[in-house]
């Protein structure tokens, strides 16, 4: 035989913990509705979470700029321009008189000297036993002063260096290829010899 449950004991409990005949019984009975007897529902929340908000720091926010790195000095610059500016005003001082005479004294006396070689040399008989010796210094002589005067800017536009120039040229190119004891054609010999006096000339006109 069954022991029945006390009746404060199965109204006091909840329903669902009741078995589904002593629910029967109960509802028969009218100690409890029949809506508790329906299986308990869950509970779900009604409130929604809240979002989270970002705080933003209210602290000014400051930026530093780098700082560009320093340009070098151009020393090496201005050391050029130091440098072409003092030469320039070298290059533009004026040449001492006294140097100018110097130079020219000199020219006018070498190149009369080489005007007399020139002569001596040509008119020598070719049976002369000292014509080679001759010769010689004269090509000597032309060869040393083509070399020092002919980088003188200065005297290039001299007539008397045009005529020296022009009439050396001449006899050193005949002695190199027809040998030293060889003598000048009539007519070569004319124009040397005439160039040699044009050149004397200009030299008493300083020119």
């Amino acid at each position: 035989m069954v022991a029945r449950r006390p009746a404060h004991v199965a109204i006091n409990q909840p329903s669902f913990f009741l078995t589904r005949k002593e629910k029967y019984k109960l509802s028969s009975s009218g100690l409890i509705s029949p809506k508790s007897m329906a299986s308990p529902t869950l509970i779900t929340p009604t409130t929604k979470p809240k979002p989270l908000f970002l705080i933003k720091s209210k602290l000014p926010t400051t930026t530093t700029n780098a700082a560009p790195p320093p340009t070098p000095q151009p020393r090496r610059r201005e050391l050029i321009a130091v440098t072409a500016g003092v030469l320039s005003h070298a290059l533009l001082l004026p040449v001492a008189p006294q140097a100018v005479a110097a130079n020219d004294e000199e020219y006018v006396k070498e190149t009369a000297d080489v005007i007399n070689k020139v002569r001596t040399t040509i008119n020598m008989d070719k049976t002369d036993p000292d014509v080679a010796t001759a010769v010689a210094d004269l090509r000597d002589a032309s060869n040393s002063w083509v070399a020092k005067y002919r980088r003188e800017k200065a005297l290039l536009g001299r007539p008397s260096f045009r005529d020296m120039y022009s009439a050396l040229n001449a006899v050193s190119g005949h002695y190199i290829s027809f040998g030293p004891t060889a003598p000048i054609p009539a007519k070569r010999k004319a124009r040397i010899l005439e160039e040699m006096d044009t050149a004397e000339k200009a030299l008493l006109r300083g020119r």
